[in-house]
């Protein structure tokens, strides 16, 4: 049992909080019922330790892994999920395996005793654990999920390690920006004072002014501005604003939706090829694409290929999937080989997207370094027309 805080009402509206142990959320809404009261927040208890041993996704692409390598060679369910429990995997992820166990032994199915642990594995694992426990070929699925999860493991670490550089530099350039506003304009400024000074010079004397006696303010708007885009990113109407301009930004818009397309034709893909309902398949490959916009046009395919259409055309007035591939899916379709094209456009999207995510990343270091140029040269102007003003003067 997990232990919960809550948050709650009693019949004459008096608010109390404590502290309940239960199975899952549900059980203690139906706990706090039974005692007359209605409750506002229900959160569960975290102790120290797990705080300490977080579980990374690349821990629960090995677990995928290693599970459906003992589930193929014959290892029952519960017997390969002690093993991989014993086998010194994260603390906190040998607890989650164990209580998975407990919850199969009791007659629950992989997938929903994986359900609830919605911290730990993501809805789109659990609905293709599902869909592989129902049509028998878990084995491929967990394998799928592994690799899957190792390439974006990939990615990402291809991405941090390629952005330490270019971070450092806009550390720096923005430290040395600032400590010019903050130190060096204001020297500068007595030794100007009484003299003619230009335009650019004025604008500078007035960001130092702002830097140095408006910091408070100026960081608590950066604070604000953070703390309101974040929560603009997470609403459900700000997600598809920012993804819609994301998708439109040159380069970067072109990478993002390439992603999206190779999840959903490989999953789509793995699915069908083994006898997954084309129906629940885009049900779920729908959830896999990490896109909204893509995720509507799909579930709009899924109303016609229920209604006797075709997959293609739903798919070509998204405007989001290259002709190419979508003749690629048309002719596939016209041969019932929809399953194997599907896999083999997965294969080579992923060879290009990984290129084009080489190309960005290398693009990104020269372009940092041009804008901190740019903004230091600016500086560096103010600066030498002052000078030169005052040169003049003198003359």
């Amino acid at each position: 049992m997990a232990t919960f805080q809550y948050q709650a009402r009693t019949a004459g509206g008096e608010r109390i909080h404590g502290v309940i142990q239960a199975d899952n959320e549900l059980a203690v809404v139906r706990a706090l019922d039974e005692r007359s009261l209605f409750p506002i927040r229900v959160s569960e208890q975290r102790d120290g330790r797990r705080g300490h041993s977080r579980i990374r996704m690349r821990d629960i692409g090995l677990v995928y892994g290693q599970l459906g390598d003992l589930l193929r060679a014959g290892v029952p369910l519960l017997r390969a999920l002690e093993t991989i429990a014993r086998a010194g995997v994260n603390e906190r992820l040998a607890k989650v395996l164990r209580k998975i166990g407990e919850n199969i032994s009791g007659g629950k199915a992989l997938a929903d005793a994986m359900a609830e642990q919605p911290d730990v594995f993501a809805s789109l694992h659990v609905a293709m654990v599902r869909a592989g426990e129902k049509a028998g070929f878990l084995e491929d699925v967990l394998s799928n999920l592994a690799g899957f999860i190792e390439r974006v493991d990939e990615m990402r670490s291809k991405i941090r390690g390629a952005m330490v550089y270019p971070m450092v530099l806009t550390l720096v350039g923005v430290s040395v920006l600032v400590g010019m506003l903050v130190w060096f304009v204001p020297r500068l400024r007595e030794m100007l004072a009484g003299g003619d000074t230009p335009l650019p010079t004025q604008i500078l004397f007035a960001m130092s002014d702002a830097v140095r006696e408006y910091y408070l303010l100026l960081l608590g708007g950066l604070v604000a501005a953070v703390i309101g885009a974040v929560s603009f990113v997470r609403s459900s109407w700000g997600r598809r604003v920012w993804e819609r301009w994301r998708l439109k930004i040159p380069g970067v818009g072109r990478v993002i939706r390439t992603i999206s397309i190779t999840r959903f034709c490989r999953i789509l893909g793995t699915m069908m090829a083994n006898g997954v309902p084309i129906l629940q398949a885009l049900h779920i490959s729908k959830d896999a694409t990490g896109s909204m916009i893509l995720a509507d046009h799909i579930e709009q395919a899924a109303e016609s290929v229920r209604g006797g259409e075709t997959l293609t055309e739903p798919l070509r007035t998204s405007g989001l999937i290259p002709p190419q591939i979508l003749e690629m899916i048309a002719i596939a379709e016209e041969s019932n080989q929809l399953d194997r094209v599907l896999v083999q456009i997965a294969d080579t999207v992923e060879r290009r997207t990984d290129r084009q995510v080489d190309q960005a990343v290398r693009l990104i270091e020269p372009l940092i370094l041009v804008v901190m140029a740019g903004a230091i040269g600016l500086l560096a102007a103010a600066l030498l027309s002052a000078i030169f003003t005052m040169a003049q003067s003198l003359e």
